[in-house]
Parts: C-alpha cells; structure tokens; sequence
C-alpha cells in the first residue's frame, strides 16, 4: 500500500513564537487517527510575519 496526505485546512496566522508548541501537542495525540499538523512561514506582508497552519490526513492508497 502507499500512502497519500491530503491537506483538510489551512490558516493563516500572525506571527507567535509558541505556535509551534500546540503544533507539537497536536501531532503527539492525534497520531493515532493519522492526522498532522504543519506551521509554514508566509513571507512578510505589510511588514508582519505570518504563519500558515495546515492539517493534513494520511489517507491509504489500494494499489
């Protein structure tokens, strides 16, 4: 089998320095239902730095 992962959401963030402890927290005790969770860098808008977070699912491909 081969696995795939699908983006479920995405939102856009301003900017924390702890964000990425939640992120960790998140993927820690949702592993099991085989969710993910990502934080991306967005390049400065308006002079602020923002965060992208995403939840993705690991779906099972039948081959």
């Amino acid at each position: 089998m081969e696995s795939k992962i699908e983006v479920i959401s995405t939102v856009r963030l301003q900017h924390s320095p702890d964000l990425y402890k939640i992120v960790d927290s998140l993927n820690r005790t949702l592993k099991k239902d085989d969710l993910m969770f990502g934080l991306a860098l967005i390049p400065k808008i308006k002079k602020k730095r923002y965060l992208q977070f995403i939840v993705h699912r690991k779906k099972e491909k039948q081959l």
